[in-house]
């Protein structure tokens, strides 16, 4: 597993299903595939399921049963309509991916790898999560926000024929990720610097904007939380739930055990009006990676979004030396903040053959649209081009 992934971790999968956040009420039923060592050097001891077997755990796909396509950020809801018009059953289907998190991870990890064939482990994850897909007769398997590794491993996996999907978001990257030989951002200042001016200007004036209304902004872990910011935060993701007329995945139970599991990788930007939080937002970290996840205010503020959303947490992660923050999904507005085009990944498989056939010939076409509409916005980022004068 890798070491700035905070999600694929039993303690927030584990929140997610001791709290109900995840399961039948959600439509979203946790199959996870398990592979002992026994299973690794080929004798076909694998299991399936949150626990049980014999034997040191080497690998494990995190899958779920779904009905439906709910909180998935690599949307496939084309596709349901489309069977259901031929008449072909859709629903449900397996998933393998970490539930309402548009974050790229691995999704076949090999847990240990001294002394394990590391080839013969994700051959054994892909065999069980097969076995489950017949098992619950689902009509399809896609592994979401998979590594791109992954999504080519899969696509030339000849037993079962994944076809590879290309998606995009917008996230930022510290210079030194980006230029091995530079220096990390040495503060916002400096960020900034490598703007061309009028972007610079517009940050600048955006954050002039969001200071004026009087507020005091505050970054935490959620260790440092105290009661009442937990419960605003509950209150701020329901609330931008409700106004987005979305589904709110994350019970009240999710947030008293990620209060007692979690608050280590959890952070925090905080908005208050004097001692009263008004705004904020819920993000994860681990090693060098900074992930936003939510965000919600219960009045309204100009510019308050992009404060607490991202120049607050940019600052956390150039303080941190972070080599990359993932702000989620979609997000054209991003640009202008300095999160450039990343492409993220997805690979899948369709029972129904004529559908499948389907599917795959569109995903071809959509790729080149992808690949076309990223350029575009490199060509219109707020960075100066190299050899291009500051200012």
């Amino acid at each position: 597993m890798s070491e700035n992934d905070p999600f694929l971790a039993h303690a927030f999968l584990s929140a997610l299903e001791a709290s109900g956040s995840v399961g039948a009420r959600a439509g979203c039923v946790p199959r996870l595939v398990l592979v002992r060592d026994g299973a690794a050097k080929g004798d076909g001891a694998s299991g399936r399921g949150s626990s049980g077997g014999d034997g040191r755990l080497v690998g494990a796909v995190p899958l779920y049963l779904k009905t439906n396509s709910y909180g998935e950020f690599i949307f496939d809801w084309s596709w349901a309509n489309a069977a259901h018009r031929a008449g072909v059953r859709y629903y449900p289907k397996l998933v393998a991916a970490i539930p309402f998190t548009p974050a790229t991870g691995q999704r076949l990890p090999v847990l240990a790898a001294s002394g394990v064939d590391s080839g013969a482990v994700v051959a054994e994850l892909l065999r069980g999560v097969r076995l489950v897909a017949d098992d619950e007769r689902a009509s399809s398997i896609h592994f979401l926000f998979c590594t791109e590794a992954e999504k080519h491993r899969l696509a030339e996996d000849g037993a079962t024929g994944y076809f590879p999907r290309l998606s995009m978001q917008f996230h930022w990257r510290n210079r030194h990720a980006q230029q091995p030989d530079a220096a990390p951002f040495a503060d916002f200042d400096d960020y900034l610097g490598s703007f061309r001016s009028r972007n610079r200007k517009q940050v600048r004036k955006e954050r002039r904007e969001a200071a004026a209304h009087g507020l005091a902004f505050r970054v935490a872990t959620g260790a440092d939380l105290e009661a009442r910011d937990w419960k605003a935060l509950r209150a701020f993701y329901v609330a931008n739930v409700e106004r987005h007329h979305g589904v709110a995945y994350l019970s009240d139970r999710f947030f008293q055990i990620a209060r007692e599991t979690l608050a280590d990788r959890m952070v925090s930007t905080i908005a208050y009006a004097g001692t009263r939080p008004v705004a904020g937002t819920i993000n994860f970290e681990r090693g060098a990676h900074l992930y936003g996840r939510y965000w919600g205010c219960l009045a309204e503020y100009e510019m308050l979004h992009f404060e607490l959303c991202y120049y607050q947490l940019i600052e956390r992660a150039i303080a941190r030396r972070c080599t990359l923050f993932e702000a989620g999904a979609q997000g054209e507005h991003k640009l202008k903040r300095g999160l450039t085009p990343a492409f993220t990944h997805s690979a899948h498989w369709i029972r129904h053959p004529e559908l499948g056939a389907a599917v795959a010939e569109y995903v071809r076409s959509e790729e080149e649209a992808v690949v076309e509409q990223a350029r575009y916005y490199e060509e219109h980022s707020p960075f100066r081009a190299e050899g291009e004068p500051g200012d």
